[in-house]
């Protein structure tokens, strides 16, 4: 499994990791076996949001004897974002994760309490040892000057934001910025939201073609697309081991300039929208 830096000055993090939106809703034995074959074949990044209900209960079985091996992240609501309630909010899901840190605490959209409250309370968790870093989720380039105008630089560890192939608009100004600026990209929903491409569809006989290649499968080589640059890592999330560890074998694979091209050609960016897209 390839790691990249998370951040300016970050630890190496997996890049692929596991998205635990909707954990809860399955099996929790088979969810928290998936976790753990995830962990075994490498990935150690483990995302989860104290708005993703049982989640984080699930996933304080699955590192149980383990912490020290997991890049640990959650989010706070924005609607608890507040100087308080984000400490609050943090401490909550230290408990529930039965953990005393976290290495990543994010926000998990802009919302109506100043960036200023916010971030004080992040670097607040970080002085008490609660929190290695922290950064952000679903914000586009508007949001991030301003959060780095009142963050200072190399302060925003990630990006959480919604990339898939079908959508592709953080191309257009979140990754030059988040380049420009050392903040990693976390793609959430890499393989879409129900709609990965067809087998039989152009698209999806591009992808097959180029799994061929590589002894993979087409979604091991969306995986490997979403992750191509040096600052973009991805969160799919696995309902069964199995799918733990075909994603897992996504981070080994090394796709040529010739076929990044062709995908690129498969699924045009497109232009660019007006506001982010997000779930």
């Amino acid at each position: 499994m390839k790691h990249k830096t998370f951040g300016t000055g970050g630890t190496g993090v997996s890049v692929i990791g596991q998205g635990t939106w909707y954990l809860d809703h399955a099996d929790r034995k088979r969810a928290i076996a998936t976790l753990q074959r995830g962990l075994d074949r490498g990935m150690t990044h483990i995302d989860t949001a104290e708005m993703y209900g049982e989640a984080e209960l699930v996933i304080a079985e699955a590192i149980a004897g383990r912490r020290d091996e997991v890049f640990l992240v959650s989010k706070v609501l924005p609607s608890n974002a507040s100087p308080k309630g984000t400490i609050t909010a943090c401490e909550r899901s230290l408990t529930r994760l039965k953990t005393d840190r976290l290495d990543c605490y994010l926000l998990h959209w802009p919302g109506s309490y100043p960036l200023e409250e916010t971030v004080a309370a992040f670097e607040e968790l970080k002085s008490t040892g609660k929190i290695a870093s922290w950064g952000v989720s679903n914000f586009d380039v508007d949001d991030l000057d301003e959060l780095l105008d009142v963050a200072g630089p190399g302060k925003i560890a990630c990006n959480q934001v919604l990339y898939h192939l079908q959508e592709r608009a953080i191309e257009h100004a979140v990754i030059p910025w988040c380049g420009q600026h050392g903040v990693a990209v976390v793609a959430y929903s890499p393989f879409g939201h129900d709609d990965f491409p067809e087998r039989r569809s152009p698209g999806g006989e591009v992808l097959q073609r180029i799994a061929d290649q590589h002894q993979a499968t087409p979604r091991q080589i969306a995986l490997a697309f979403l992750t191509r640059a040096s600052s973009l890592l991805a969160i799919p999330k696995a309902s069964r081991p199995e799918h733990a560890e075909a994603n897992a074998a996504a981070g080994d694979i090394e796709l040529t300039a010739a076929e990044i091209a062709a995908i690129d050609r498969a699924f045009p960016r497109g232009p660019k929208p007006r506001g982010l897209p997000m779930l």
